[in-house]
């Protein structure tokens, strides 16, 4: 039998199909298409009657196949589908999976059947790559039919025929067009394949991806084995590196790790053994032990390398600890962490789906540098059993970005190249599932009576729940359960939301919090010396991620969460009474405030009398929008790193200025004011009250040069009324400085 030469073709819905996926408008009617390259059937169903242009029914339609520029679609396939060229490998093997499984399935009631197994081989001289399964094999028709007409899925098709049923068969491939990303690298590809067929032919099948292939009959001997196929792929001068089996061994374990079949590939490997030195040995006295030399040994053959087993796919209560745990150390290629904890589900409804997740026992090293690390592979997707993708950004939502595991799903809705996940209801449903565990291993966690365990968690991925309180409106009510902070009682412990209400005092409405660089500095804010005074704990909001988190928490349980920091806190015994009695105090002192806003126009947006403070004798506080003096510094370090220009936001987060009136500095001030306003030391006392208050209350100190100043003048002063030596007296000129400020 000679060569047969043979025009490719489609089926019609694939070529819809196709058209779509790489959003290409290649097809037209078989009537305006040039004979040769025309490769649907034009039928007209009726009598074309003549009609007006704008007229048509159904009696005189004419339907026509869609066609298609073989050569053309070719090119789409292979250029426009695929946006990695190494998928051409993952495409193969899956294909040889397949025919593998379709045997398996085919040879259950047969005895003394080979396993199938799937062989890879670089070629280095002959600038080829061989891809050989010992599966069902193909017929000449199959050949025709399956490789010839592309999109024609031969997989779906042996699943079709088995009907709905509940056969043991893996089944993988679905499109029909895996076996072209083949051409991603190489020129020309030869199959030879012979069927598990009683008397079937070994065939080759032969293109170079043009609009036709040959077919001719093959040696038997070329397929190894009683059936298989054979693919000879001649790499392209750029596909070089695929001739290298360590590269072959990388994408087999990023891809094909947990292939049913053994996949082996062809390596050369190197043993260094010691042999006797028979050079040093010459002269060897009777008795005594020979001198050694260690030679190479260079041997050739065929290695397995999918040893790993997708655990997953077992029931839950058949897969022990110490295998989650290895599975995660392989898998997510970290052999020193021990995660904290992990889940094993299988949703079925809807949407069937198995899983995996992890918490890890540390913090993974790419997230320390960015918490959203977008290298990150945290979730890895595969189709039965074979790697789809792992960044996929929707599976989770990012403030779970920490959490790692393995979702296997049929149900996933990926384009044809198998690399793109669509938008659509099953992958909400997944999200929310895996969301839904994700949380009850958090709660399990915080539940656990070893506190220590959830602290560990929490100090690893505390600002991830933190994330998830701004991001997640559906679940922000469970996460505030797990958040933890310190506070003005809790000492070196952590305290939660719901211990805070379970101890605040009878009389306490609000949850109150003090942002801060830290414990300490937070601890110092003058703001919280009132709500101390009267029993009340107040949080410590200690890195700006913080004070956003509280923006979206507003409230917790029927409690409103308020910032003590800011001008508009007000505590229960703000009664008539009292406002009478700070009126009046603003009245005694409207000197002093008048004078503080006059000589700190440029810093203060106001200056006013409080009732909160208790033993510091001034305060600076925000007004209602206004942003901590952490979130401003964070703002002006991210604004300097991105080149941004701040605009007003010093103008926007001017302080309001309040003084203790029982305290003695503020008495004495106002004194100072009405004897002698004018007098400089009036005026560095007076700043120097604003710096003091700035530095408790969290701010930076700006004019460090006056503020040191103003000081050694203050001591100069107290020292010369002691009886100092007073021939070193600093001039006026060095007590005092016009250039204050608080940044």
């Amino acid at each position: 039998q000679g060569n047969i030469l043979t025009n490719m073709k489609f089926s019609t819905a694939s070529i819809v199909a196709l058209a779509s996926a790489v959003a290409t408008h290649a097809f037209v009617p078989s009537s305006l298409v040039a004979p040769k390259t025309s490769f649907g059937v034009a039928k007209s169903l009726s009598t074309p009657k003549s009609s007006g242009i704008l007229q048509s029914t159904t009696t005189d339609a004419e339907t026509y196949e869609f066609t298609s520029d073989v050569g053309r679609v070719m090119d789409l396939i292979i250029n426009s589908l695929y946006s990695d060229r190494d998928i051409f490998l993952r495409e193969l093997v899956s294909n040889a999976a397949d025919a593998c499984d379709k045997k398996r399935f085919l040879s259950i009631t047969e005895e003394n059947v080979e396993k199938p197994e799937i062989k890879i081989r670089a070629n280095a001289v002959e600038n080829t790559l061989t891809i050989e399964d010992s599966g069902v094999g193909m017929t000449k028709d199959e050949l025709i039919n399956n490789l010839g007409k592309i999109a024609q899925s031969g997989t779906r098709a042996f699943a079709q025929a088995l009907g709905d049923g509940t056969a043991d068969v893996n089944l993988i491939g679905q499109f029909g067009v895996g076996f072209y990303s083949a051409y991603l690298v190489a020129d020309k590809v030869t199959v030879v394949t012979k069927s598990m067929q009683d008397g079937s032919k070994a065939y080759q099948w032969e293109s170079e991806a043009d609009s036709s292939y040959t077919i001719t009959e093959a040696s038997p001997d070329e397929v190894s084995g009683a059936s298989g196929t054979k693919l000879v792929l001649h790499l392209k001068d750029d596909a070089s590196a695929y001739l290298e089996a360590s590269k072959i061994e990388e994408l087999l374990q990023r891809y094909s790790e947990f292939i049913e079949f053994p996949i082996s590939v062809w390596k050369e490997t190197t043993e260094y053994k010691q042999v006797p030195d028979e050079e040093a040995n010459k002269d060897l006295a009777e008795g005594e032990e020979p001198k050694m030399k260690t030679v190479p040994e260079t041997t050739e053959g065929y290695e397995t390398v999918n040893n790993q087993k997708p655990i997953w796919l077992r029931p839950p209560r058949e897969v022990t600890e110490e295998e989650y745990q290895d599975f995660y150390k392989s898998a997510f290629r970290n052999s020193y962490d021990i995660p904290m904890k992990y889940t094993h589900f299988v949703l079925e409804g809807q949407v069937e789906c198995k899983a995996i997740l992890y918490i890890p026992g540390m913090l993974p090293f790419e997230l320390s540098k960015d918490m959203f690390d977008e290298n990150s592979r945290n979730i890895r997707l595969y189709v039965k059993r074979v790697f789809i993708n792992d960044s996929f950004d929707d599976l989770l939502p990012r403030w779970l970005k920490f959490v790692k595991g393995v979702v296997d799903s049929d149900d996933l809705p990926l384009n044809v190249s198998r690399e793109i996940l669509q938008k659509s209801k099953v992958l909400s449903i997944i999200n929310k599932r895996l969301v839904r565990k994700s949380l009850d291993m958090i709660k399990e966690l915080s539940e656990a009576e070893e506190d220590a365990q959830y602290i560990l968690f929490w100090n690893n991925f505390g600002k991830y729940l933190k994330v998830g309180i701004i991001e997640d409106d559906r679940n922000r009510d469970e996460i505030a359960s797990y958040l933890r902070f310190y506070s003005s009682k809790s000492g070196d412990e952590y305290t939660s939301l719901d211990k805070y209400i379970e101890n605040m005092p009878e009389g306490q409405k609000d949850i109150y919090y003090v942002t801060g660089d830290g414990r300490e500095k937070a601890a110092m804010s003058p703001v919280i010396e009132k709500l101390k005074s009267k029993g009340y704990d107040v949080l410590f909001a200690t890195e700006p991620l913080d004070e956003i988190m509280f923006e979206s928490l507003r409230s917790y349980k029927d409690k409103n969460i308020v910032d003590a920091a800011k001008d508009t806190l007000k505590l229960d015994d703000d009664n008539e009474e009292a406002k009478k009695k700070k009126e009046e105090l603003n009245r005694e002192f409207v000197d002093v405030i008048g004078y503080l806003e006059t000589i700190l126009e440029k810093k203060v947006q106001k200056v006013t009398v409080s009732d909160l403070l208790m033993d510091s004798p001034a305060a600076l506080v925000q007004g209602a929008y206004g942003m901590s003096p952490s979130m401003q510094r964070y703002m002006r370090a991210q604004a300097v790193a991105s080149g941004a220009d701040l605009g007003n936001m010093d103008e926007m987060n001017k302080v309001c200025m309040e003084i203790n009136p029982k305290h003695p500095i503020v008495k004495d001030l106002n004194r100072m004011v009405k004897e002698n306003k004018e007098d400089k030391s009036t005026e560095n006392y007076a700043r120097l009250l604003f710096d003091v208050a700035g530095m408790t209350s969290g701010y930076d100190v700006e004019d460090m040069s006056g503020f040191a100043k103003r000081v050694m003048g203050l001591m100069t002063t107290e020292a010369m009324e002691h009886g100092a030596d007073d021939d070193s007296t600093p001039s006026e000129d060095t007590a005092s400085s016009d250039d204050d400020g608080i940044e």
